[in-house]
């Protein structure tokens, strides 16, 4: 692909922790023309709508990073919602930017499109071989559903329109950015919003849901960034090497994963709170593992450089920058 600076390129979900990470990567790149709406400016679930964006502006590429996310909670909440909202806009972004004649599209997905129970760590390949899990099932089936219409795409018009649209599928994110909403938010963020309060309530214990067991793979949103570039602009003929017409998403994780309640211990230890951590195992766990296998990934030539510990430190100091009134 072209690796001109000043290519169009928009990147839809730009205000959310995953497109902004992509937005600071590409400008540390010298990527000069972006183009970005915010939700009020174009409602992506509006077909109309996206069709007006795509026939105006014309970009070369697209980093398609916009979706409704959350935590267990809210997934559970708002089931309707998450599948609706995704679906639609996935399906508009990825025909209206193929109908302007957008070549190169990278969609970024999540590592809940496996199977509950898929054997660890979890490879390409594990795609459609078992039941999900059932808190998030609708927006892992609107995530599959994104893959395959990228697949679908090329399968028809990669030779006749030189279609080449690509797939990543991201392990637990976090970092600048984050959503640290006490309901809907993920686990990382929630546990630095608690912990950081607590510390100021001075708390003589946090408490958290579940029996702590669970493990869970994390990856700092500006490594997750630098990757879904590293993928984008690889040669045509390394990425087809490495995949399949109908197997072509590649996960994008950091290379291990750690009990929640380690994490939980690793964040008390990043927020600077001495207290107690007491377990609820009332409260739902979740799947009882989920490590991504990038592999695939790393034989192409990307590897995660920022550690747990660090990505944690430098989370909790955007967290209290954006705390700050």
């Amino acid at each position: 692909m072209s690796t001109d600076l000043n290519a169009k390129i928009y990147i839809a979900g730009h205000r959310g922790m995953v497109g902004s990470a992509i937005v600071r990567n590409l400008k540390a790149k010298g990527f000069t023309n972006m183009v970005t709406r915010t939700h009020a400016e174009l409602d992506l679930t509006n077909q109309a709508a996206v069709k007006d964006f795509f026939e105006t502006e014309k970009p070369d590429q697209v980093y398609l990073a916009a979706a409704k996310v959350g935590g267990i909670y809210a997934n559970n909440t708002f089931p309707a919602e998450f599948i609706y909202d995704n679906l639609m806009v996935q399906s508009n972004v990825i025909h209206q930017a193929f109908l302007a004649g957008v070549k190169k599209l990278l969609f970024l997905g999540s590592s809940c499109i496996y199977p509950k129970l898929a054997p660890q760590p979890m490879s390409e390949d594990a795609l459609l071989t078992g039941k999900l899990e059932p808190t998030n099932e609708p927006y892992a089936i609107a995530k599959i559903a994104g893959i395959k219409i990228c697949e679908s795409y090329n399968r028809q018009y990669g030779q006749s329109h030189g279609v080449d649209y690509r797939s990543v599928m991201l392990t637990n994110l976090y970092g600048p950015g984050d959503n640290y909403h006490p309901e809907n938010s993920h686990v990382i963020p929630a546990l630095i919003r608690r912990f950081h309060e607590a510390k100021v309530a001075n708390s003589p214990e946090v408490l958290i849901w579940g029996t702590g067991t669970p493990r869970r793979e994390f990856l700092y949103v500006d490594d997750m960034a630098a990757a879904s570039v590293f993928v984008m602009h690889l040669a045509k003929d390394i990425y087809d090497l490495h995949t399949q017409p109908m197997q072509s998403h590649i996960n994008v994780g950091f290379g291990s994963d750690v009990a929640i309640v380690e994490l939980a211990t690793a964040v008390a230890k990043a927020t600077g709170y001495q207290g107690a951590i007491a377990l609820d195992p009332s409260k739902p766990d979740g799947s009882p593992r989920k490590w991504m296998d990038s592999n695939r990934l790393n034989r192409l030539g990307w590897n995660a450089k920022v550690s747990l510990d660090e990505g944690l430190r430098l989370t909790y100091q955007a967290f209290l920058s954006q705390s700050k009134p």
